[in-house]
């Protein structure tokens, strides 16, 4: 089971995340490509620190909302979104190809992933700039009890998904990640993390927050940078999976 992590997310002077420690541990990360977070000198320095671990480069596209962390909900027309997917999968790649490395897949970021999720409008805007790039590159999305329903549309793009799940977020019934303003939305004991992973890997399930069991079949799963734990963290998920 491979683990990606949202890296590149500094801002000028201003730090966030934890990248060069936990870069080490991690198989893909998604690299933020300036609308949420990053700058040009920033997206440089995190390719480069993915190159030399080994580790997948994905682009990790936003609504252009830097004050709000791409965390806010932006409402644009099917072509706007197709192009601000272009715009910033193009500004990576640029970077990787300065660097003989290329991106690998694309991840879109926070209120555009979730709204991605739920409005099929959203999810095939950001299919048609996927199956718009010049290399065949498959896009993340969430695994959920549906996610056939969107493997089929995105199949008639000719654009091909990874599906992921998280091992520090509570879910709903209805397979989706339960709001970070709700309490104990956000998993930060290890045992209730190993449980999760353990649930994902070995049973393809995983329970919610009410305690229902939901079938997950995960390609990846996320892990987070961006708190004062996030390095032992993620040494110790890294740790147990490669001892499951």
């Amino acid at each position: 089971m491979k683990l990606n992590c949202d890296m590149g997310e500094s801002f000028g002077h201003w730090k966030m995340g934890m990248d060069e420690e936990i870069m080490p541990y991690i198989d893909m990360a998604n690299i933020a490509c300036g609308f949420h977070a990053s700058d040009p000198l920033t997206m440089s320095k995190t390719v480069a620190l993915a190159k030399a671990n080994n580790v997948v480069v994905g682009a990790h596209p936003a609504y252009p909302d830097l004050l709000g962390f791409g965390r806010r909900d932006i409402k644009l027309s099917p072509i706007e979104i197709t192009n601000i997917v272009l715009y910033q999968v193009g500004a990576l790649q640029a970077v990787c190809h300065a660097q003989n490395i290329q991106v690998d897949y694309v991840k879109p970021h926070g209120a555009l992933y979730n709204t991605m999720m739920r409005d099929p409008m959203v999810f095939s805007a950001i299919v048609d700039a996927v199956a718009a790039l010049p290399a065949k590159i498959p896009l993340m999305i969430l695994a959920t009890d549906n996610a056939h329903e969107m493997k089929e549309q995105a199949d008639k793009q000719g654009v091909s998904l990874l599906l992921e799940a998280f091992c520090d977020r509570a879910y709903s019934d209805d397979g989706s990640l339960v709001p970070r303003n709700v309490k104990n939305s956000v998993l930060t004991e290890d045992s209730s993390i190993e449980y999760r992973i353990k649930e994902l890997v070995e049973d393809k399930k995983i329970t919610t927050m009410s305690g229902k069991k939901l079938s997950i079949n995960a390609d990846t799963i996320c892990v987070h940078g961006d708190n004062e734990h996030a390095f032992e963290s993620v040494k110790k998920i890294r740790h147990f999976i490669e001892n499951l």
